[in-house]
């Protein structure tokens, strides 16, 4: 069976598109925060996002909780949030390894990419959804390779895990975490990883780019943001906090044993990143054609 191609995670912190406010945090959060998923549950966004929502409830004393709304690729727990009353008590959680079945007689990636130009449209590759981190990072090499692979959407990130396991798809992108158990014990094999430089979970696996595609980079990361117009104090706040949070050296340590990185950002680095990410996504999407909603 195809597998799949291991990932870095990176986290960033929250940013808001906000007007200016002489609003202050006052007592906030003096009720429970909620932060929707628009993803489903237990897969890494989610895990570490809960990671997130513990500190927060120890540093803030008040509960953090997570409400997964997953469906038509995130937009429906994105446009909840979008929605919401910008009083920061609705927050929005925005977010992958690249591995085959052994099956597929592709030892590396140059031998994958050589089988996909021989046979196009045999080989598939599975996501978690239309527009999801791991569909556009398959699209993405596509887009610089030329190969012609199938995609086999899933309505979350389970099916496509038991399906790469069965040998019903041949390929897919998903986390360093959830991957290494799988690769380590032979039931996946790893092609490379999407980040510009190699895990520390997975050291001998090369990234895409060392591995002939130097272009991909395509790192599933997670960040939180909050609606439009919520005072700038209550995101200050969130922003402190989840800094000092990712900062600590327990919280470092313990991430980078699951193959993730705690990168912090101000809110105009994180803004900034999110204007370039949209950019290159978009002209991904413009290219293949891609239906976001199906």
């Amino acid at each position: 069976m195809l597998s799949h191609l291991p990932r870095a995670i990176t986290l960033f912190v929250l940013a808001s598109s906000i007007a200016a406010s002489s609003a202050q945090a006052g007592d906030y959060p003096s009720s429970p925060v909620k932060i929707i998923a628009p993803f489903g549950a237990g897969g890494p966004t989610d895990v570490y996002t809960r990671d997130i929502a513990e500190e927060l409830r120890k540093a803030l004393h008040q509960t953090f909780y997570i409400e997964n709304r997953p469906g038509a690729g995130t937009t429906i727990g994105t446009d909840m949030v979008a929605k919401a009353d910008p009083d920061g008590y609705t927050l929005l959680m925005v977010s992958g390894t690249l591995v085959e079945h052994p099956s597929v007689p592709a030892k590396n990636l140059a031998e994958l990419l050589a089988l996909a130009r021989a046979k196009p449209g045999t080989l598939n590759f599975g996501s978690s959804g239309p527009g999801s981190n791991y569909h556009m990072a398959a699209e993405l090499l596509k887009n610089l390779t030329g190969i012609d692979i199938v995609h086999v959407p899933y309505k979350g990130s389970t099916g496509m895990r038991s399906d790469i396991l069965s040998g019903q798809i041949q390929l897919l992108f998903d986390s360093v975490p959830t991957m290494a158990p799988l690769i380590n014990s032979g039931m996946v094999r790893a092609l490379g990883t999407s980040g510009t430089t190699r895990s520390a979970t997975l050291p001998d696996v090369p990234t895409i780019a060392e591995a002939g595609v130097p272009d991909f980079h395509a790192t599933l990361w997670v960040g939180f943001m909050a609606p439009a117009r919520t005072p700038q104090p209550i995101v200050d706040l969130l922003n402190r906090t989840i800094i000092e949070i990712l900062q600590r050296p327990d919280i470092k340590a313990a991430w980078e044993k699951q193959g993730a990185t705690p990168l912090v950002m101000s809110q105009l680095e994180f803004q900034n990143f999110m204007a370039a990410e949209i950019l290159k996504w978009a002209k991904v999407i413009k290219d293949n054609h891609i239906a976001m909603i199906q």
